[in-house]
């Protein structure tokens, strides 16, 4: 299985994990290709912070191959608002792909604080990729800071029109600016915004694909604690329902975890982000008891990442011991927001 997308810290964030035990912990759950996230400490936004990242990668693959796990890793670039440093990471995308598979915006800040929050900066951005002829992956996280309230409640102080009216706003940008890309909306939790992106691909007038999470499909806001704390939050009962049955029709282009550990005390301080690959598991398993086919599960873990992104399927079949590998991850993080 491909996962494409994944926080496996390391670095300044060793405590919360290292690529070497990310890597390995998603092996144990069938998985052996991966796509780190730029938010990293320090983050994915220089030439010196990439070429570092792929060679401690790298090392990573080797360590975990010599004791027989054959994996994957691969990295998406973040992005400033900087024209230059727009230029510098789609050059390093065209040098280094297929190890770097995509670029990064993120359009409100979640963990690192890499957030582009105004809508000049993020429609200048695509006017830059458009100039610069970029025809890869661009992702989004999506959600529009000036719609957040003050609600104490975290799932409803980022509510469904945040991203809802960003996702709108990133169709509106790559549309007017003629982006030639692929605009990939991450961790799709709402219906508003899931209509907006297959109506986007009915009119065709851009490339657009969005992904689901393990945990945006399986809760709703009733879970609600601060071990199933992230961004975008959870959402209510209509817009869990209906994420899990666009996996099921293949309206949903592909699952991806949003693997994102933090350590016990950093959730108890409010951290959003939670570890994903036992989530992977256990949609894996609904999934198949409402009936969905290999042939689909294997596109949306599979094929359909593989295909859009350009890079080779995984040689690991889903596995059918589901069970046994959630039981397999074990206690390997310091807390299981699936329990």
């Amino acid at each position: 299985m491909i996962d494409p997308h994944v926080h496996l810290r390391d670095w300044n964030e060793k405590e919360k994990e290292t690529l070497v035990h990310g890597m390995e912990s998603g092996y144990l759950a069938g998985i052996d290709t991966f796509f780190d996230m730029p938010n990293t400490n320090p983050p994915l936004t220089t030439k010196e912070s990439v070429l570092k990242r792929i060679e401690d990668g790298i090392k990573a693959e080797e360590e975990l191959g010599n004791r027989g796990m054959v994996v994957h890793y691969h990295l998406y670039l973040g992005l400033t608002p900087e024209r230059r440093q727009i230029e510098e990471m789609v050059s390093l995308y065209s040098s280094l792909f297929p190890r770097v598979v995509g670029l990064k915006l993120f359009a409100s800040h979640s963990t690192g604080n890499m957030g582009i929050t105004d809508e000049k900066e993020e429609r200048n951005i695509f006017q830059t990729l458009t100039d610069l002829d970029y025809r890869g992956v661009l992702a989004v996280h999506a959600e529009k800071t000036s719609l957040f309230t003050t609600d104490t409640s975290h799932c409803l102080s980022r509510p469904a029109k945040s991203e809802i009216e960003s996702v709108r706003d990133m169709i509106e940008f790559a549309t007017l600016s003629g982006f030639k890309g692929t605009l990939h909306i991450a961790h799709i939790s709402t219906k508003g915004a899931l209509e907006l992106v297959l109506k986007a691909k009915k009119e065709g007038k851009i490339k657009i694909t969005a992904g689901s999470t393990p945990h945006h499909a399986l809760f709703n806001l009733s879970r609600e604690n601060k071990y199933l704390k992230m961004n975008p939050p959870l959402r209510d009962e209509e817009d869990r329902a209906y994420i899990f049955s666009s996996l099921l029709s293949m309206d949903i282009d592909w699952i991806e975890s949003d693997h994102a550990p933090h350590t016990l005390s950093d959730k108890e301080n409010g951290k959003c982000g939670i570890p994903g690959f036992k989530g992977t598991l256990l949609l894996i398993d609904k999934l198949r008891e409402k009936g969905i086919s290999e042939e689909n599960l294997e596109k949306l873990l599979n094929t359909n990442i593989a295909s859009t992104f350009g890079i080779e399927k995984s040689r690991i079949s889903i596995p059918e011991d589901t069970r046994e590998r959630e039981n397999s991850l074990g206690n390997r993080y310091p807390f299981d927001p699936y329990s």
